[in-house]
């Protein structure tokens, strides 16, 4: 059965305009089709520089329509709009007082795809974010569906108003299938993350096959962030649960978590998490796994709840605990733990704190490089800049 291509390429015309979408589109059009696809024959749709968000939504919806493997290619600019706060991809005439009404609403990628065959649906993103959308996102996942398996990236915010980015993470997979192989898209992934190399360190890496869209730090993270349905604990569920929080039902106390995240109850979301870690610590060690699960949930959720330093300084503890029980330097946990602390401290605006932790991050750096080369370099840069700024 043959498969269907869709390649997007948005973004505003303009002074709004963040990246140059459309740039990547002659190097994807240059590969073979069926190697786009994954299958023996595929039919291609390109999308350049859309105006309207109906003419987007037909071609999506008639794509999503086709039977068999289905892969959409989209680069572009999350914006959004001011009424609702809802992520929309802005098109060729959106600003950031149009959102609503000239951007294509990211919800809408979900509705269109809900009902295909799980298994058969890739997304393929590269997207670039204003700062507010960056904020956004920091707390909020870019869902795109469970049915869905997506891979890419979502920059940041360019250093300079006036700059360009360049779609590279894109750039790198369309350059990688021009040799006429398609690896696995987790592969695939793995290799186009590889090619963005350093400057790719302030990204969130979107990663999640098949269920949905998780959002990850940093272009490192072999894991996804915690979510509820990620490693459970072997520490008995004892259902302790902070004043106010009402979970009667709760066996999972991963359940109970991700209810006071989603409604905003951070606070209470991090103390049921540490009264778990002090229950594992007591129970199997403060360096066991089922300590360390614990710590690195909390570490997590201080970055769902915008708190870098206090993420950055859990993640590089859970890097040293590791390290001191005798994991080697490149185990994929100790790798994951320094990688995430490494994301997180580039988020920290405090000069004094990112100092501070900036000098612990670059002793783990010395013991365990990662497998994005430049890393430790990075670290050492941007120490230099801090400790100018006084």
């Amino acid at each position: 059965m043959p498969g269907t291509v869709l390649l997007l390429a948005a973004a505003p015309a303009g002074k709004g305009c963040l990246v140059d979408a459309a740039s990547v589109l002659p190097v994807l059009a240059a590969v073979p089709p069926a190697v786009l696809s994954g299958t023996e024959t595929a039919n291609v749709v390109e999308l350049a520089d859309p105006l309207e968000p109906q003419a987007v939504l037909t071609r999506l919806r008639a794509a999503a329509a086709a039977p068999g493997p289905l892969t959409v290619f989209v680069t572009g600019q999350l914006q959004l709009d001011r009424r609702q706060r809802l992520p929309h991809l802005a098109l060729a005439r959106t600003t950031p007082s149009t959102v609503r009404y000239t951007g294509f609403p990211w919800h809408w990628v979900r509705e269109e795809l809900r009902l295909r065959t799980p298994g058969t649906t890739t997304l393929v993103l590269d997207l670039h974010a204003d700062p507010g959308t960056w904020e956004w996102l920091r707390a909020n996942p870019l869902d795109s569906g469970r049915n869905v398996a997506v891979y890419g990236r979502i920059a940041p915010p360019p250093s300079s108003r006036r700059a360009v980015a360049v779609p590279a993470y894109m750039k790198a997979v369309a350059t990688i299938l021009r040799s006429g192989h398609r690896p696995e898209p987790s592969v695939l992934h793995q290799q186009a993350l590889g090619r963005v190399g350093v400057e790719g360190y302030a990204d969130l890496v979107l990663a999640a096959p098949g269920v949905g869209v998780g959002v990850g730090p940093g272009g490192f993270a072999p894991r996804p962030p915690y979510r509820p349905e990620g490693p459970r604990p072997r520490t008995s569920p004892e259902g302790i649960l902070p004043d106010g929080l009402e979970a009667p039902a709760v066996v999972d106390p991963h359940t109970a978590i991700s209810v006071a995240v989603q409604s905003g109850r951070h606070p209470d979301a991090d103390a049921l998490a540490a009264q778990y870690e002090q229950g594992a610590a007591v129970a199997h060690g403060a360096g066991s796994e089922e300590a360390l699960h614990w710590a690195e949930v909390r570490a997590d959720l201080a970055m769902f709840a915008g708190d870098p330093v206090r993420s950055c300084r859990t993640w590089l503890g859970v890097a040293a605990a590791r390290l001191s029980a005798g994991q080697a330097v490149d185990a994929p946990a100790v790798e994951a733990a320094v990688d995430r602390a490494h994301h997180q401290w580039g988020q920290i605006r405090d000069a004094e704190a990112a100092r501070e932790l900036g000098a612990a991050l670059a002793e783990l750096r010395s013991r365990v490089p990662g497998r994005r080369e430049g890393a430790l370099d990075h670290v050492r840069r941007q120490l230099r800049q801090l400790q100018t700024q006084g």
